[in-house]
């Protein structure tokens, strides 16, 4: 069965294990979930749990949202989502769910929202090469061709430059290292989506098969 959790990305670090390799992990506090709902066929048409992490203030909360957190005996949160494929029966509303949920060496898929790159060109937003640089080319970093000149217009899904970064991204299939059960971290191998300080979901991996 799936099981997730929510969390804010603390930054990266490095640490040494037992063969004495160093691994680049991403630290993740997971304060204690809340689970604020959940959904079953009967009522909603497929079964999840609904988790909030990390406390609103009270002033920046509407009633709906107030009325919401209440029937979990807890107060409205900032970071709302939902986990599907759970054992739904395992969870109560109210309850805390905790970093100990994962154990070291699982494989987990991690989603956030990525950093905001602003509007960019065609060779760093869509990885295309460029022209020559020496003198004469007179095409250095310009996206290319525009396509056929048969349908006069230009053929949806052309890679050219425009917004790039500011959307949700999954890595998938990284290994949870260390679980600190006393500060509410996971430290997870590699990089995970998003800055400093952004919200993140964890969740087992889809494809993982260790």
């Amino acid at each position: 069965m799936t099981k997730g959790i929510l969390g804010r990305k603390i930054g990266m670090t490095q640490i040494f294990n037992e063969n004495g390799d160093l691994i680049p992990v991403t630290v993740i506090q997971a304060e204690p979930n809340i689970v604020l709902q959940k959904k079953t066929v009967e009522t909603d048409g497929y079964e999840a749990i609904q988790l909030g992490f990390a406390d609103k203030k009270e002033s920046r909360a509407n009633k709906p949202e107030k009325g919401h957190a209440a029937k979990a005996n807890t107060t409205p949160k900032r970071f709302i989502r939902e986990i599907r494929g759970v054992n739904v029966g395992e969870y109560e509303v109210g309850q805390e769910v905790k970093v100990d949920l994962f154990t070291e060496g699982e494989l987990v898929d991690v989603t956030g929202t990525s950093k905001g790159k602003g509007f960019q060109g065609a060779i760093k937003r869509h990885n295309q090469g460029r022209g020559p640089m020496s003198h004469g080319s007179r095409y250095h970093r310009r996206p290319g061709s525009m396509g056929p000149i048969a349908p006069n217009r230009v053929v949806k899904g052309k890679a050219l430059p425009g917004q790039m970064g500011g959307e949700q991204v999954t890595v998938q299939n990284l290994e949870v290292v260390k679980v600190d059960v006393e500060r509410n971290l996971l430290l997870i191998k590699g990089n995970v989506p998003g800055a400093k300080k952004s919200f993140v979901k964890i969740q087992s991996a889809v494809k993982g098969s260790k």
